[in-house]
């Protein structure tokens, strides 16, 4: 579990790295043990303010594309450095408009093991067009405990950083005395 104080230096690093015309805003840096994740803000098109959902839409689109390409070289660079200091891929996004746009991303393989009445529940998600494999179907399942418990996972991870903070303060590793080779020693 990443700590909130590691989360804190992580995003402070990419604030001070960024270039300060690459985004409006850094609106998000996430971070678990595959992949940091950066978010930022671009400023929307301008239009005329009678335009329609659909031309809004398309200006967006465009306007996401091209900040992709145009920042790319800047981007890598950064992703480059960061993947080397924090053994962790990079991806990036952005926000424009009130959508997010995540451009590439870690697909991360997650093993587990389910008994039949969990596997009944995959099962069903495909035959009812929610999703095309077991695989689709637990993602579907991640997503919706996502959704609905924020709140209870908030309070988890305060739980997991408190957790933390407490270890933190015990004695350091190398002084705590390994109890085979003080067997050892008295033998």
């Amino acid at each position: 579990m990443i700590t909130k104080e590691q989360r804190e230096k992580l995003r402070g690093w990419f604030a001070g790295r960024l270039p300060d015309d690459l985004f409006e805003a850094l609106v998000e840096v996430a971070v678990d043990r595959e992949e940091i994740t950066v978010i930022g803000r671009v400023p929307e098109p301008r239009l005329a303010a009678d335009a329609s959902a659909t031309e809004r839409e398309a200006a967006r689109q465009g306007r996401v594309k091209e900040f992709r390409e145009r920042t790319r070289e800047d981007r890598m660079a950064v992703a480059r450095e960061a993947e080397h200091r924090y053994r962790r891929k990079v991806s990036w996004g952005v926000e424009c408009g009130g959508e997010r746009v995540l451009f590439t991303h870690v697909a991360a393989p997650v093993m587990t093991r389910l008994r039949q009445p969990e596997r009944q529940v995959l099962d069903t998600l495909i035959a009812g067009g929610v999703a095309r494999s077991r695989s689709d179907a637990l993602a579907w399942c991640v997503r919706l405990v996502q959704r609905h418990t924020d709140d209870w996972l908030g309070e988890l991870r305060e739980s997991l950083e408190h957790v933390e903070r407490v270890r933190a303060q015990g004695p350091d590793a190398d002084e705590v005395v390994d109890s085979s080779t003080e067997d050892a020693e008295d033998g």
